[in-house]
Order: structure tokens, then sequence, then C-alpha cells
């Protein structure tokens, strides 16, 4: 629940009904903790790969409302691995969770936005795979570069029904993933890999998981009303022609 719980909150106080997915048991006390705020929304445990489970959430979801206006997808997995020591199952694996899921997201939204003809997806891609690679990245790049191929199509067969289609590519964002990854890759001293990071940054810092959600505000709210088939980058400035790359090295 990392970028999500962020994106779930800035929503819901921005007056969004929010009704969030994890296929972790631990999604109903991250609802939870959001309600304990006065926040209005609801949790579903589902594996997004699942395709059949995760549409009869949408329906149950969009038959209650009426409509689903929104759809944010954020799931996302990949640990750093050379290409060479890639099995077909990891591929495989990767690819079902990050491009997959997403496209079951939209299968299951889509129907409800044309009906109503208004609705806002909004995709995470990275800057990863689209803009810059780092070694050990060809599994989560590729599927990166397929989620914000697949972002500009859709908004093409959307445009005519008011549908935007748009996707955020972050950079070094502070998350639960990030932080397995720090540990993956120095175990003895995680933090100082994460400051390593940070220092390659522009900006000297990472993204938090509420910076991410404000950008997935802006993509889902009126106010980009003409934006669509867009990648808004946000990565505090390291993919500027100067910072492009952090040098991190995948553990062995």
């Amino acid at each position: 629940m990392g970028m999500g719980n962020g994106v779930a909150r800035v929503l819901a106080r921005n007056g969004a009904k929010v009704h969030i997915m994890d296929r972790s048991d631990t999604v109903e006390a991250a609802a939870q903790k959001l309600r304990d705020e006065g926040l209005d929304v609801t949790a579903f445990q589902v594996d997004i790969t699942d395709k059949a489970k995760l549409t009869a959430i949408y329906d149950e979801i969009g038959k209650k409302n009426g409509t689903i206006d929104i759809l944010v997808n954020v799931a996302g997995i990949g640990d750093q691995k050379y290409f060479v020591n890639v099995e077909d199952d990891y591929l495989d694996k990767v690819f079902s969770v990050n491009f997959r899921g997403t496209w079951n997201s939209c299968k299951a939204a889509v129907p409800y936005m044309i009906k109503n003809k208004y609705g806002k997806i909004v995709n995470f891609s990275s800057v990863t795979g689209v803009m810059v690679v780092d070694p050990g990245m060809t599994v989560y790049g590729a599927t990166k570069g397929a989620i914000m191929a697949f972002t500009k199509a859709l908004a093409s067969e959307m445009a005519s029904s008011n549908i935007t289609v748009n996707a955020i590519l972050p950079g070094v964002i502070d998350t639960p993933m990030m932080d397995a990854t720090c540990i993956d890759s120095n175990p003895d001293d995680p933090e100082s890999v994460k400051e390593g990071i940070a220092s390659t940054v522009p900006m000297g810092r990472l993204g938090t998981i509420e910076e991410a959600g404000k950008v997935a505000l802006f993509l889902s709210s009126d106010l980009s009303s003409y934006v669509t088939g867009l990648g808004v980058v946000f990565d505090g400035g390291s993919t500027l022609p100067e910072s492009a790359g952090s040098g991190w090295e995948p553990a062995e």
C-alpha cells in the first residue's frame, strides 16, 4: 500500500469516495486508518491478476454507486534482476501484475465510464523503461513501457466518450518497495543505499507518496479536462540530462 495509500488519502481528502484494492490482508487496516482520519474509504482484498474476481468487485461498486468516475492503477512489483538471470516465471509474474493488472482494471471500469460519458483513468508507469534505465531493470522497465504505450492508445480510443487516460511516471519515491530494494542491495546498511539514491536527484530527496497523490489528483480532476494521453514525469528532476541514470547497481 505504498503510493496507492498516498493516492487514496489525497483523493479522499478532496471529496472522492475511495475504494482501495490490494491482494494483501492488510488492505482493510489501511482503509481503517484512513477512515480514522474521517475519510470515506472502503477496502477490497483481491488479486488484480484474477480478472473474474476483480470485475465482480467493480460491478459491485458500479451498481451501488451508479458510476465509476475515477480509476487509478497503482499496483506494481519488480526486483532488480539482470537479463541473463531472468526466468520465464518471473517475467510472467511481473507482466501479470504490472501490465495485465492495469489492463484488467481498465476492462472492468471503462464500461461504466462509457455509459456515463465521463471518466478519468490514471495509470502508474515509470521513468524507468520509458525515459531512463539502470542495470537489472529489463523486466520492470518493459512492463512500465507497455503501460505508457497502452495509456496513449487507450486515450485515443476513449477521447470521444469524454474519458481521459493519462499516466504518472515516478522517479525514486520513498515507498515500502523502495525500502525492500535497499535492503536487498545492502542488508547491513539499507539507509545508506537510500541516501545514495537521493543524492542523485537534483532536488536532493526522494518523492513522497502524498506528492504522488497530488499528481493523481490533478489528472483525476476536471483541472485536467483537456489533458489526455500524457505521461507526467514526477521525479524531482532526476531525468534531466545532467542527472539521468542513478548509477544504482543491483545486488548480485
